[in-house]
């Protein structure tokens, strides 16, 4: 990973001068090709993913410790500009790290923590994510911001875009939960059902953002500056850990995108001298009904085979993950692991974690922890070493997963007699 590129002049590129902070260049991931920074996601060369390159001169735990309370802080650290804290936006971000005792002595586990970034505006960590894709939106002059989505990602597109007055359109599989559809529409009159699954919706909008002018399709063709929200988590946790990297982490993985941007955010972070390298080991979490990557790491194969993804595990059901094959590569290089757990695992995991940690997640974050637990269960990861885990969404957008799992104990007359009957005491 290459921190300092040559910068092209605003002229060259006709933005104004300053528009993307340290931010100079894209650079193609598989060939090392650079271009100028724009709206573009695929080398022109090799037809290798985009993303984003920097020259981020001296950064100090000082200046990051002084900004907001929000993923501003590292602003100098991400392709936004310097005045992005004054800009209309939702703010998202320095959400807690939790010492999460009572899981961890459930589990077996001497150190354990849960990023939980479920209090972010929209209760998901994809506000991270917009709110650096708006930023490019509006730097490019966008009229329309618009994404496809699991769910989590059209919540967020559509209530940052509705804070900065940018029209809003946002793509869904028709099956989506209902709570995550309403969750959306609260937003925008513009949410557009499609009869298919997410790799279907995501296909659909390649197509819209190659024809529609005006159109930023945050996870398409504004891709490369969406992703590098999911850094700030990587930042985050280490900053609150006392601005060291924790042993081991395990993070959820649909696209990929969010756990190879944190070990990105680790990398940054050594290379900056703002933390002490270290080994640390990453795992990556995925449902069973949607695994193509932990098939593949388990199989001790390259390729990703994609699956139709058939999981209540929704907002991870990316059958055909853009980032896969990093996701295997960073696992590998970490001495990490992807291992991937049932439907009933994911709703154990569910009530595990809100009955011994106050927290209550969707479907991802119970797949987060359910792999966590078999992880552990399975001795591949070491329960002395400290430990985080990321909740990225809260469970009231998936409470069918658990609404056959919860309820009233029993139902008694309002009286002591009835009380003591139903031997509550």
């Amino acid at each position: 990973m290459s921190l300092t590129l040559s910068a092209p002049t605003a002229a060259a590129t006709g933005l104004r001068e300053g528009a993307f902070g340290n931010a100079v260049n894209l650079v193609c991931r598989e060939c090392g090709t650079t271009r100028d920074l724009g709206p573009f996601y695929a080398c022109a060369e090799c037809f290798g993913p985009l993303e984003i390159g920097y020259e981020f001169g001296n950064v100090t735990r000082e200046q990051i410790e002084a900004g907001p309370a929000n993923i501003w802080r590292y602003k100098a650290l991400l392709p936004v500009p310097d005045d992005i804290a004054e800009s209309p936006n939702l703010e998202p971000g320095f959400t807690r790290l939790l010492d999460a005792k009572n899981l961890a002595a459930e589990l077996g586990l001497k150190k354990l923590w849960v990023k939980d970034d479920s209090t972010n505006p929209t209760n998901s960590f994809k506000d991270r994510v917009v709110a650096i894709a708006l930023s490019a939106a509006t730097e490019f002059g966008s009229k329309v911001f618009a994404c496809p989505s699991t769910g989590n990602l059209a919540n967020a597109v559509a209530a940052a875009g509705a804070r900065a007055g940018i029209r809003t359109v946002v793509f869904i599989p028709s099956n989506l939960e209902t709570p995550k559809q309403v969750n959306s529409a609260i937003y925008t009159e513009n949410l557009i059902a499609v009869d298919g699954n997410y790799d279907d919706v995501n296909k659909l909008a390649s197509e819209i953002a190659g024809e529609e002018d005006g159109w930023a399709f945050v996870n398409v063709n504004v891709r490369p500056f969406y992703a590098e929200g999911s850094k700030t988590l990587g930042y985050e946790i280490a900053e609150q850990l006392g601005w060291r990297l924790p042993d081991q982490i395990v993070i959820p993985v649909a696209s990929g995108s969010q756990l190879t941007k944190v070990h990105k955010a680790f990398g940054e972070l050594v290379k900056l001298g703002l933390v002490e390298d270290k080994p640390y080991r990453v795992f990556g979490a995925q449902a069973e009904g949607c695994s193509p990557v932990s098939v593949a790491h388990k199989a001790g194969v390259d390729a990703i085979r994609p699956v139709k993804p058939n999981t209540i595990a929704k907002s991870l059901a990316i059958g055909n993950p853009a980032d896969g094959i990093y996701v295997l590569d960073i696992a590998r290089e970490t001495n990490g692991a992807v291992e991937d757990v049932t439907d009933e695992e994911i709703r154990d995991a569910i009530v595990l974690l809100a009955r011994t940690e106050g927290i209550f997640t969707e479907t991802a974050g119970g797949t987060t922890v359910g792999v966590l637990k078999k992880l552990v269960e399975t001795g591949q990861l070491d329960p002395e070493l400290e430990t985080v885990v990321i909740n990225t969404g809260h469970g009231l957008k998936t409470l069918d997963a658990v609404t056959d799992r919860v309820g009233a104990r029993t139902t008694i007359a309002p009286t002591y007699d009835a009380f003591v009957a139903a031997g509550i005491a």
